[in-house]
């Protein structure tokens, strides 16, 4: 599943451009500048999709039809996951997260993830599902009937199943046509979400057949199976029926065993009215007419083939008005669908991509896509990104429809990296499966690192490697600083807590020990043994001890040994580097890393086998491993070195200043890759942050960099700015103002020099590049830029759209809403409430919290809740209230004074709610301003968000230990370097 929007939020904003947005979930990410955080996935109506013809396969999946793969990766395109050839130029508590049962995730604790976890009884095991189900669109029910066939493991008097809001009218046991045994009494555990069917008679070892009737609600919480509703052309409202299982959602549809180890086959029955689309899983089986109940009309009954086995999470269906475009340029059919609110041209760029994707990793992983069609729809009312239901994948409209007219570079590059993530999901997670939710990072994890290589191998001249040092692995090292982070392989013991680990852990820190372990391998090793995993248990579950087998067999080499260590266990380390001149060595210690700077000895328990990647002139030395706390290494000198080549394993490095001040140099003699350079300058902004360095020498790094040509280094420079521009918002003006002059001191030349016109001529990464410093030095006071962006601004809203280029209307739009008052902040929202594209809509919504007169401030607090705002994107508007002091503080108050009809309208939704928490709190800076967030919870239960609220307070601890540390720091290199007043 790809987690974007509520659930990946990032921190502080400073510049508003369009970036890319990744898969993954929030992360309360210091080193956040608003640039990133912005860009941070024509055939009538039918009345049903035909059939696409036999399955023969389908008939007998137990084992995969392997495919001829002439080579790994074809030439002359470059599909590094591993290090990239060497260049010389260029998406919760203070004291221990208490998620799995209240085990305290301390930096040595490997719980047994099986004990005590919520499991229903295994006296009985589902093995087919035959749902027929019906949706009132008027009064937002639907009525169902699930014939489940089970084995059964003993003799049972009972039958337990997974429910929330299904009213269950009847349960019977079936032989055939008759019945063998009634229930007696259905009861309901609230807590378990487990309904229990007592029956008058047992029912003997052997196959049974469990029919259940029921009704159920057609929600607007955007879980399970629920409404969708969307603007048509004629200004109407329509509404259509979809689902989101994952992860524990199935439950809302129908009675089922909603845990991923409990695969099933599937076979889905729609009825709905003649002129809707009716779409599931599999292609349809037979269409016919059916009278109807619940309406008295006559209506349509669409029957779709039977599913493979695979867990319920993955079961999907959609009811509604909907138009396609279709591809046959892959082996099955491919198609795009949308309502009558999108234009369907607008999922071209998706639908071609895809059928390029699924090709390739067929190819990669040396198994066929083994469903008869792929189709990918967009949903106006989505909760994450997008999601992988086999065969059926949803996204958020903006993640699946691409206008590249009105959307720039950075929105592209999204929505192609949202639909390789989901269809590398077809293969991870729907083909292989984690047994249970500690295993999640399996899922997403290598959904993340294949999206990156694949989109890489279509798009080289993305460069999207530079940016997996910025993004995706300064994502992870952001999130497990924190003490309130997990383990990747995190105990889950209750379904409550499921959705808390859909974040920067699972997600990001997954892809990165993927990554890393792919490095130590070789690429095609690593590889090697993804197709041994795929092929050993296709249609299974396994667990990650399962990829470590099979990449051990690849191999040779002691995969497990080293890899649990990195998967067990909570955090990650800084490696501090000193120096012996006398015999040109270095000695390395590890400590567990913490951003709080307060790590104590009981959270450094764990040692881990660190991959130290040792670069000199003669190369890069990948066989040099930490195993132990710390050692010595022998270099034939110490004119050159760095640690951690291209930064693709996962440690910050501590060097002396003086090392820094010279790789610095060696930075500018071409000695350093894109890669070392930005996650050098990510590494020295993070050590600050915990107090390993000080802020000072962070900034005199920075305005080193003066002569750097990297976009990908320059967004890690206006990022690190932004990091201490976010700790230092509530200090002194003449500081704040003095770090906003720096910014504008290092990067206007340069913006200036490359100019904000775009041209087809301008590169795909030459077109971000151009945005970000337009941007950036924009809302750092750069008159030239404010005066173009304001001069862009009344052109485009007096209905000259071609007066602002897509790849900065971001940038404009909060320039002038900074600079401006209420005459442009009435313009931008006007600009929200007319247009028909969803990108152009979202990006009023983000910008539109930048306005600080308290009169509009006010008027974007109000719209947040409003109905015109709808609930996934309620984080927009609320994030851009946190640029600044104002802000802060007034969302802040606004949680506490709407709390209960945030809570109301979002609990349905627990990833959406604790962002909109993290989003109201984190920006936080001061003591008493942590107080003010523990007082307003104390008395709230908080299971639901229970993780965010901790990373949040964290996060808060870590700034107001920063500035203790270096608030006179900053105020002297401000001081001394003329940036004051």
């Amino acid at each position: 599943m790809s987690l974007r929007a509520a659930c990946r939020v990032e921190s502080i904003p400073r510049v508003s451009t369009p970036t890319r947005v990744r898969l993954r979930p929030f992360t309360p990410r210091p080193t956040i500048s608003l640039w990133r955080q912005n860009h941070i996935w024509r055939s009538p109506a039918l009345t049903s999709p035909p059939s696409y013809g036999p399955s023969p396969r389908l008939a007998n999946h137990s084992s995969l039809t392997p495919i001829s793969r002439p080579s790994a990766f074809e030439k002359p395109r470059t599909t590094t996951l591993s290090r990239p050839p060497v260049r010389h130029c260029s998406y919760r508590r203070h004291n221990m997260c208490r998620l799995a049962g209240d085990i305290d995730h301390t930096g040595g604790a490997t719980p047994d993830p099986t004990q005590g976890r919520e499991l229903l009884p295994t006296n009985v095991i589902p093995r087919h599902y035959d749902v027929t189900l019906e949706p009132n669109f008027e009064k937002f029910t639907f009525e169902g009937k699930a014939l489940i066939d089970f084995d059964v493991q003993d003799e049972s008097k009972s039958i337990s199943l997974h429910t929330i809001e299904l009213d269950i009218h009847s349960a019977h046991i079936k032989s055939g046509e008759t019945i063998v045994s009634s229930s007696s009494a259905i009861t309901y555990d609230e807590s378990k979400q487990v309904s229990k069917i007592e029956l008058k008679d047992a029912i003997p070892k052997g196959k049974a057949q469990l029919e259940i009737k029921f009704t159920g609600q057609l929600n607007d919480q955007m879980a399970g199976f629920y409404r969708s509703t969307y603007k048509k052309p004629d200004g109407t409202e329509g509404i259509l029926a979809t689902t989101q299982m994952e992860a524990n959602d199935c439950r809302r549809a129908f009675p089922c065993f909603d845990e991923p180890m409990h695969k099933a086959k599937f076979t889905i029955t729609l009825i709905a009215d003649k002129h809707l689309t009716c779409l599931s899983n599999m292609d349809v089986a037979s269409e016919s007419e059916v009278h109807s109940e619940m309406s008295g009309s006559t209506k349509k009954a669409v029957k779709f083939n039977t599913t493979p086995l695979m867990s319920t999470y993955l079961v999907a269906f959609i009811i509604g008005e909907l138009n396609y475009i279709e591809t046959k340029n892959f082996r099955v059919p491919i198609r795009v669908y949308a309502p009558p609110s999108s234009d369907i041209e607008h999922g071209r760029f998706s639908l071609n991509l895809a059928a390029r994707t699924l090709e390739y990793y067929e190819k990669i992983f040396g198994a066929e896509f083994p469903l008869p069609k792929m189709d990918m729809v967009a949903i106006p009312d989505f909760a994450a990104g997008a999601m992988e239901n086999w065969g059926l994948i949803t996204y958020r409209v903006v993640d699946l429809m691409l206008d590249e007219k009105a959307s720039g570079a950075a929105m592209k590059e999204r929505v192609a990296e949202v639909v390789q993530h989901e269809l590398a999901h077809q293969w991870f997670g729907n083909l292989v499966t984690m047994d249970w939710w500690e295993g999640l990072w399996l899922n997403e994890g290598f959904a993340t690192l294949m999206s990156w290589l694949s989109c890489n191998y279509f798009y080289p001249e993305w460069k999207v490697w530079e940016n997996y040092v910025t993004d995706n692995l300064q994502s992870a090292l952001g999130l497990d600083s924190l003490r309130s982070s997990h383990p990747i392989e995190v105990p889950v013991k209750r379904a409550s807590e499921v959705d808390q680990i859909f974040d920067a852990i699972s997600y990001s820190k997954g892809s990165c020990v993927l990554r890393m372990i792919s490095t130590y391998l070789g690429e095609e090793t690593f590889l090697e043994g993804v197709r041994r995993y795929i092929k050993k248990h296709a249609y299974g579950n396994t667990r990650t001890e399962d990829l470590w087998a099979a990449l051990e067999e690849a191999s040779g080499k002691p995969v497990r040994e080293i890899m649990s260590i990195w998967t067990k266990n909570v955090g990650f380390p800084v490696v501090q580097v000193s120096e012996n001149e006398k015999d040109s060595s270095i000695r390395v210690k590890q400590n567990r890393f913490l951003r709080t700077g307060d790590t104590k000895p009981e959270e450094d328990q764990v040692l881990y086998p660190v991959f130290l990647g040792l670069r000199t002139k003669d190369g890069v030395d990948e066989s040099l491993t930490l195993t132990k706390r710390e050692d010595v290494f022998k270099l034939k000198d110490l004119d050159f070195f760095k640690l951690n080549a291209n930064h693709t394993s996962i440690y910050r490095t501590c060097y002396t200043p003086e090392r820094l001040t010279k790789l610095g140099k060696s930075a500018k003699e071409g000695l350093l890759t894109v890669e070392d350079r930005a996650g050098m300058i990510a590494d020295a902004g993070a050590l600050a942050v915990s107090g390993y360095q000080k802020t000072s020498g962070v900034l005199n790094l920075l305005k080193g960099f003066d002569t750097e040509e990297s976009f990908v280094v320059w967004s890690e420079i206006i990022a690190r700015v932004a990091t201490v521009q976010s700790a230092w918002v509530f200090e002194d003006a003449a500081v704040k103002d003095g770090l906003e002059a720096f910014v504008k001191d290092l990067i206007s030349e340069r913006a200036h020099k490359l100019g904000w016109a775009f041209s087809d001529k301008d590169g795909h990464v030459e077109q971000q590049f151009k945005a970000m410093l337009f941007g950036a030095a924009g809302m750092a006071g750069d008159q030239k830029i404010i005066t173009a962006a304001k001069e862009m601004f009344k052109k485009y809203m007096a209905g000259d759209k071609s007066a602002i280029h897509p790849n900065i209307r971001g940038s404009v739009f909060s320039m002038a809403l900074k600079y401006g008052g209420k005459e442009e902040y009435d313009a931008v929202l006007n600009f929200f409430r007319t247009s028909t594209n969803s990108d152009e809509r979202n990006t009023a919504l983000r910008c539109i919290g930048r306005a600080k007169e308290p009169a509009l401030i006010k008027q974007t607090l109000d719209l947040i809740l409003s109905s015109e705002v709808k609930s996934q994107d309620l984080y927009l508007p609320a994030s851009g209230l946190r640029s600044h002091a104002e802000g802060i503080e007034a969302l802040f108050s606004w949680m506490t004074e709407k709390w209960p009809e945030i809570y109301k309208r979002l609990s349905g939704n627990p990833p959406i709610l604790g962002s909109m928490v993290t989003i109201c709190t984190s920006s936080f800076a001061k003591r008493e301003q942590l107080q003010k967030v523990e007082e307003f919870f104390k008395d709230i239960d908080t299971k639901t968000f229970a993780q965010p609220l901790a990373q949040s307070k964290d996060a808060i601890r870590s700034k107001i230990a920063w500035l203790e540390r270096d608030h006179d720091d900053v105020a002297t290199w401000v001081r001394e370097n003329g940036y004051s007043k």
